[in-house]
């Protein structure tokens, strides 16, 4: 008989994301927060009071468990953006500012 694990709080849909059950947070946007802001889980709970710490260290431990496919994807994700920011014109409000600082 195979084992089968199950996570407590972390649901996957039907493309692998992992999500926070109940709540429309992915995973992977708890771990940016821990990431980028150094916040452990008591700051991201008190930052999303929505979630309840239970929910917190589940995505963290998710993330912990998961961190090269979630880091790789993170990356993809960046490289996007700067793909798309070499792309895009300044927008209108950019190009007020510039005017002003010449």
């Amino acid at each position: 008989m195979a084992a089968t694990t199950t996570t407590s709080h972390i649901i996957l849909d039907d493309q692998g994301r992992a999500w926070v059950d109940d709540t429309n947070v992915k995973v992977i946007e708890i771990a940016l927060d821990h990431l980028a802001y150094g916040w452990n889980a008591d700051a991201i709970h008190e930052n999303h009071p929505h979630l309840s710490l239970a929910q917190v260290y589940a995505a963290l431990a998710w993330y912990y468990d998961h961190q090269t496919e979630l880091d790789a994807e993170i990356e993809r994700q960046e490289e996007r953006v700067r793909e798309l920011r070499a792309v895009a014109a300044p927008s209108a409000l950019a190009r007020r500012l510039l005017r002003r600082t010449r």
